[in-house]
């Protein structure tokens, strides 16, 4: 496992997850689940993600949350 720079732990990167540009405007975030796991664990990430009534997916290597409350929709198999 890398070693994290001091200035960063599992409180400030969820800041600054969800206080990014496109997740205040109520957009799509994607971040690879292992460093989901690695910075904040899962469990504490999908949490916040559902304390907000946010959504996400897990699609191969990456989560994609959806910074909304709108409805998810397949349009295509």
């Amino acid at each position: 496992m890398t070693q994290l720079p001091e200035h960063i732990n599992s409180e400030i990167w969820l800041s600054q997850f969800f206080t990014s540009g496109e997740a205040r405007r109520g957009g799509v975030v994607k971040r690879q689940v292992r460093d989901v796991e690695r910075l904040v664990g899962r469990r504490a990430f999908l949490a916040e993600v559902e304390r907000r009534g946010f959504q996400v997916v897990e699609n191969g290597r990456h989560f994609v949350v959806f910074c909304n409350r709108l409805p998810i929709r397949r349009v295509a198999v």
